[in-house]
């Protein structure tokens, strides 16, 4: 080979979907990770769909565009949105205080974060439900208010907020320990007020870690059964949430029914948990 024709030779052509790794096997973990996600996620769910499929289109549109069902959406998906905001604002103030605080007792209120992680759903629902019923500690204070906390929607928000908030504190925290104090004191030196500070330096780099606590506290929120029923009063059309309609629906063997509740939560799901991804990907993109 002369070298002219070496010359003309065209360049080897790089894999289109992976750069080139001095690590090797690519190929079996990728098997491996696309087996697990179909035996685990992508199997199940097309059950789902399949078996919400046997019901005729006109059939499928009744179910899952019933009063019972739709007022169980409203309750589900608004509630799940509404405490993921509010853990959304405690949840950046925790972790604030964990990270940049040291103070008696932080071990134990550390401790108190994880909390919703390890307990079981039913007791803290229980708790939860003897904590603001009417004649309960805090309820008995609220009833003369006019607050009914516990059986109503107000119940439902309450447990939710509950089980998301270590998703958000424990998704910033480690923002937070990895962010460099000089950049703020910098901006202190240079004349800039601390609400400034927090609002143009500390909170844009938390933008990104923020919608994804959100992102899994509503998602968790939008799943919860367990620590809900007890304290939601399971009222139709107005404590009602999704999940019980389906688990009603099941316990009656109306299968394709409570399948069809089902693929539309899920649709509505992935569609906000997309809609969260975008926006993080393009907060992270111009960060």
């Amino acid at each position: 080979m002369t070298a002219d024709t070496a010359e003309r030779q065209p360049p080897a052509k790089r894999p289109l979907f992976r750069r080139r790794s001095a690590i090797p096997g690519f190929g079996l973990t990728m098997g491996v990770t696309l087996t697990v996600l179909s035996l685990i996620v992508l199997i199940p769910l097309s059950a789902v769909v399949l078996k919400a499929a046997e019901l005729s289109p006109s059939e499928f549109w009744t179910v899952a565009t019933s009063q019972r069902a739709m007022a169980a959406y409203r309750l589900t998906f608004g509630a799940a949105f509404v405490a993921a905001l509010v853990n959304g604002v405690f949840g950046v103030l925790t972790a604030w205080a964990l990270v940049r605080y040291d103070f008696p007792g932080k071990t134990v209120v550390n401790a108190l974060v994880d909390l919703p992680f390890a307990l079981p759903t039913a007791v803290a629902g229980i708790a939860l439900a003897t904590l603001y019923a009417p004649n309960g500690w805090v309820g008995q204070f609220l009833t003369p208010l006019g607050v009914k906390a516990a059986y109503n929607p107000i119940g439902v928000t309450i447990a939710l907020i509950f089980i998301g908030l270590p998703f958000v504190v424990r998704t910033i925290e480690p923002v937070l320990r990895d962010a460099a104090d000089d950049v703020e004191e910098a901006a202190a030196s240079l004349g800039a007020s601390r609400f400034d500070t927090i609002l143009r330096i500390v909170l844009p780099a938390l933008a990104p870690a923020w919608l994804t606590g959100f992102a899994l506290a509503f998602a968790r929120g939008v799943g919860e059964y367990g620590s809900v029923i007890f304290i939601a009063g399971n009222m139709p059309y107005k404590s009602e949430i999704a999940p019980l309609l389906i688990i009603i629906q099941l316990e009656q063997f109306e299968y394709a029914r409570a399948a069809t509740i089902a693929v539309v939560m899920l649709a509505v799901s992935f569609t906000m948990l997309l809609i969260i991804n975008a926006i993080q990907a393009w907060s992270r993109r111009f960060a």
